[in-house]
């Protein structure tokens, strides 16, 4: 059994202080990636034991970021989509194992006023594509971040936010175009009618105590990994982040 882990830690430093190293121990994932570790090189070390470790920076200080964990040591790894101006951010790494790709991505936020969403679309097609392009070659599973609640059912407050980042028609669209294209959403294949089940929550409003969340971080698989998918899990549980992690059982 293969067990991957994906968190969107929102800045590692302080994650640290909130029990991450322990959640990490515990889990003992196969991988374990993270997304918005808000790092330089030089400003962290965390090699854990028995990993290879790799990072992926952004040139702006402080801000995203990813980083993927693995025991097994891949054939190879790549950073970015391989487009200037999409690989300034840090927010893509690729892993490949000799059975399929790992993807881990932390994709970029529209933000208010939906400033960065003309981005964000054009980001959309061109990460689509970049998934497609491995997918020829093996099966690829994508997993992270993603900033978006695909349907009314992944957040809690459907109506109130219609229009907002992260529950805009056109992110939805691309998220429903991505899956369309050979994917499959792990939680819901498992989980199809789960309700109230969320992978972040606003610091505003007490809205983790209310549980108005949103689930916007997801493990993607190309349709033919199905027949290996043993669970998804979303750790509702732990704290340290604005995120929670979410996780995938292989066969």
């Amino acid at each position: 059994m293969t067990k991957l882990i994906s968190w969107n830690v929102n800045g590692l430093r302080a994650c640290m202080q909130k029990g991450f190293e322990e959640f990490f121990q515990a889990e003992d994932a196969d991988v374990f990636c993270l997304q918005e570790t808000k790092l330089s090189e030089g400003q962290l070390e965390f090699a854990p034991e028995g990993y290879h470790c790799y990072w992926n920076y952004a040139k702006k200080k402080g801000y995203s970021g990813t980083a993927v964990f693995c025991k097994e040591e891949p054939l190879q790894v790549s950073y970015g989509i391989g487009m200037e101006e999409h690989d300034q951010e840090g927010r893509v790494i690729t892993v490949e194992f000799l059975d399929y790709y790992f993807v881990c991505v932390y994709v970029p936020n529209s933000k208010r006023e939906l400033e960065r969403l003309d981005y964000r679309m054009q980001w959309e097609d061109d990460f689509r594509a970049y998934l497609l392009a491995l997918n020829e070659k093996k099966p690829v599973i994508v997993t992270g971040d993603m900033n978006v609640a695909h349907e009314e059912i992944d957040l809690k407050n459907p109506k109130t936010n219609h229009h907002n980042a992260g529950f805009t028609d056109e992110e939805r669209q691309k998220m429903s175009e991505l899956l369309a294209s050979g994917f499959v959403d792990t939680w819901r294949h498992f989980y199809p009618t789960t309700e109230g089940v969320y992978s972040w929550w606003s610091y505003m409003f007490k809205s983790r105590e209310k549980n108005a969340g949103w689930r916007i971080d997801y493990f993607l698989t190309s349709k033919s990994l199905t027949p290996r998918l043993q669970d998804a899990k979303i750790y509702t549980e732990v704290l340290g982040s604005d995120h929670c992690p979410v996780g995938l059982l292989l066969q």
